[in-house]
């Protein structure tokens, strides 16, 4: 078995082994970098974790267990995809059941030992069936009015969690970009070098980028609760909502607007403004930041169908199945108009 009882005299530890699916909310990737220094300030890190076809579970690997993690996952050439730790706890956090690491835990990736090749052999010949759960919906996220949503961020003995909320988009908020640049190898936030774009990851290891942008949108929602609530959309969740990708939407407005320079603020497009006045599902994440009080703004990581599927006549005229072909092209185009601008603002200031 994947989890099966550990020759523990307690009773309750376990030995767990599986594959990976989430390494601190990141997709498992070849140019995945993981961020040590902050792992080593929180002493943990969570990695959703699959064994065979099963459910997917979140793992959390505590002080020495977690250090053991990264210097494995750094050891491999390739990427590691099965994870084997020893003396797990099973126990329940924020609604869902969930692992965490003893201090007598051990680590074993891939080829370690016996039980990790086993797996790894099995993986590579049932990859259909391991990857039959999507990485964006493995944190089983309980159903929550944004009332209690807030209740439970108040809770002193609340951890990270995944919820699930029901509600209205009110504003899509103005004032601020709604979009930024990232790194195109790790999907940093990407900052202006002298002459191009610099990755903000210093362990990233690419030394020149390509801009890419992204959604980090901000949108005010409500629900039956009568709870207004701040949510920001990131990344994937952002098409999810709009039905595009934001590289897609910058670089039509660039190609529009051939004249303007990187300074230029993009203003909130259509597509986005369309969505105030709809009912959605989101997918939220509670994290450190809204504990401290620092923010109360929610992290948006998807967001799913409309219940009800939108008319026909709401889709865009002209879209085709071959403008996809076109929208890479275009995203570079408006990279490169953002670095060309940036290098030449560089050089004249």
């Amino acid at each position: 078995m994947s989890l099966g009882p550990n020759c523990d005299s307690k009773g309750d530890l376990y030995d767990y082994v599986g594959h990976m699916k989430l390494v601190n909310g990141q997709t498992i990737s070849e140019h995945m970098v993981l961020d040590e220094a902050d792992i080593a300030e929180k002493r943990h890190l969570c990695v959703h974790v699959q064994a065979l076809d099963g459910p997917v579970m979140k793992l959390y690997l505590w002080d020495q267990a977690a250090s053991d993690f990264c210097q494995k996952f750094k050891s491999y050439g390739g990427t590691p995809s099965v994870l084997l730790v020893t003396t797990v706890n099973p126990k329940h956090l924020g609604g869902t059941l969930a692992i965490t690491s003893m201090s007598s835990s051990r680590v074993f990736m891939d080829s370690d030992v016996q039980p990790s090749k086993d797996y790894l052999e099995w993986l590579n010949s049932n990859a259909e069936i391991a990857n039959s759960v999507a990485a964006e919906v493995v944190t089983k996220p309980e159903a929550v009015t944004l009332e209690e949503l807030f209740t439970y961020i108040k809770q002193e003995t609340s951890k990270v969690a995944w919820f699930e909320c029901t509600a209205t988009i009110d504003d899509v908020v103005r004032g601020s970009p709604w979009y930024y640049i990232s790194c195109g190898g790790c999907n940093s936030k990407a900052f202006k070098g002298h002459t191009s774009m610099i990755c903000n990851n210093k362990k990233c290891w690419k030394t020149e980028i390509t801009g890419v942008p992204q959604y980090l949108t901000k949108i005010s929602v409500y629900d039956k609760s009568e709870q207004a609530v701040f949510f920001v959309i990131l990344g994937d969740a952002g098409k999810e909502l709009s039905g595009k990708h934001a590289a897609e939407l910058v670089a039509t407005y660039f190609e529009s607007n051939e004249g303007v320079g990187a300074d230029h603020c993009v203003p909130i497009p259509q597509a986005l403004l369309d969505t105030i006045g709809q009912t959605r599902k989101f997918i939220v994440k509670v994290s450190d930041h809204n504990f401290s009080g620092k923010t109360q703004t929610i992290t948006v990581t998807k967001i799913l169908p409309l219940a009800v599927a939108l008319p026909a006549t709401s889709e865009e005229p002209g879209a085709s199945s071959g403008f996809g072909n076109s929208a890479g092209d275009r995203a570079r185009k408006a990279a490169e108009i953002l670095e060309a601008d940036e290098a030449k603002r560089c050089k004249s200031g």
